[in-house]
């Protein structure tokens, strides 16, 4: 394996006693707003016709303060191994986990906006070194995106996902590995799916659980589940993306209230964890208090709600609807996902689909919903990519 180039620099993440004492200090002091005026017994998701109900928000808001230790979740990332580059001008900060195997193939996984990746702290070492000898292994890197977490944070606009898919390219150079596979979902699924469509001389595949069909086709044709995954999507861009336009169009004037509130922080973040995952009430049936707080905390000592959300003003309905993929593609659509997209509608963009599939339960959120399918699927997935790319 090439060795990497240098202007790699290793990292380490340690906040201070003083910015946590801080935000312990801010959770006592905050000030709430009265309980929601839909009141159901729980468990039942119109609880959260409102938003976050105040409860439950309290009891996170508990825990926070008194029984999370972000210092493991700290731990756990210095041990998988995280690094700093700068490309055109932006730091870009990278977990780098390295197989065992020498037959492994650098991968690349990008997460999307409320994520980060603590999306893929569980993961990493089961792509990296599985334990079935027989699944393929992966040389893994996960980039934070610019704005979010320990990247740096653009001063000027134009860090959208074109940009950011040709950065990623560079990264992958710099670490030794001129061609590679990639995956993502939510924004890690559009720009994977630009690197697909803009970089086949360095992607030998790609792995999405986020297809966006090209504009204008028709529900002719389509099975009856598919349509109703039309209808489903149609009905969450138009009734339930009020957060999408809000950072599309006005981030600035949200992104105060994300960097000085960590309530408000966590309301704005829980609040999506709670619809866009698999579950009948509350996201914390599939996914641990700690593993959100280890998310929603990335956030807070990073400052980078505003920055963050700022993405959406690059990069908001500007895939090109030209754009096509021609490498082998593995595509899977979790049911309780924001975005389905029906296979007859993925394939006018993405034209070598080797692998689709639609499991019974999983949503957004997958890695941390459903971790053991989620490698398995991936590494399946993967499989067959890389079968159809020799």
């Amino acid at each position: 394996m090439p060795r990497p180039t240098s202007g790699v620099q290793a990292f380490e993440a340690h906040a201070t006693d003083a910015d946590l004492d801080d935000l312990r200090a801010r959770l006592a002091a905050a000030r709430l707003p009265e309980a929601e005026t839909v009141h159901r017994a729980a468990p039942d998701p119109r609880r959260w016709e409102q938003g976050v109900p105040l409860a439950d928000l309290v009891d996170v808001v508990n825990y926070w303060r008194t029984g999370y230790d972000w210092r493991s979740f700290e731990e756990r990332l210095n041990r998988i191994g995280q690094f700093r580059t700068t490309i055109d001008d932006l730091g870009i900060h990278f977990l780098h986990r390295r197989s065992a195997r020498a037959d492994a193939t650098p991968l690349i996984v990008t997460h999307g906006w409320p994520g980060s990746i603590a999306e893929f702290i569980d993961v990493v070492d089961e792509l990296a070194d599985p334990k079935d000898a027989d699944a393929p292994a992966f040389h893994v890197v996960a980039p934070s995106l610019p704005g979010f977490g320990y990247s740096d944070k653009p001063a000027t606009t134009g860090w959208g996902t074109e940009k950011i898919a040709a950065a990623w390219v560079e990264l992958m150079g710099r670490l030794g590995y001129s061609r590679f596979a990639a995956q993502g979902g939510d924004w890690g699924g559009n720009i994977t799916t630009v690197l697909g469509g803009r970089f086949p001389a360095h992607v030998l595949g790609i792995h999405t659980t986020f297809a966006e069909a090209p504009p204008g086709l028709t529900t002719d044709g389509l099975t009856a589940v598919e349509r109703t995954w039309t209808e489903e999507t149609r009905e969450f861009w138009r009734h339930r993306a009020a957060y999408a336009k809000q950072q599309a169009t006005r981030p600035q004037t949200i992104g105060y209230s994300l960097v000085d509130s960590p309530v408000g922080l966590l309301a704005w973040i829980l609040d999506k964890f709670a619809e866009w995952t698999d579950t009948e009430d509350s996201p914390f049936e599939a996914i641990s208090r700690d593993r959100v707080l280890d998310n929603v905390t990335l956030y807070w000592l990073t400052r980078t709600g505003a920055s963050s959300a700022r993405i959406y003003y690059e990069s908001h309905n500007s895939l090109d609807p030209e754009l096509r993929v021609d490498v082998p593609s593995a595509i899977t659509m979790y049911p309780r996902d924001i975005e389905k997209c029906p296979r007859p509608w993925a394939q006018e963009r993405y034209r070598h689909i080797v692998r689709w599939r639609s499991p019974e339960s999983g949503g957004h959120f997958p890695s941390l919903e459903v971790p053991e399918y989620f490698v398995k699927d991936l590494q399946e997935g993967l499989a067959a990519v890389l079968a159809a790319d020799r």
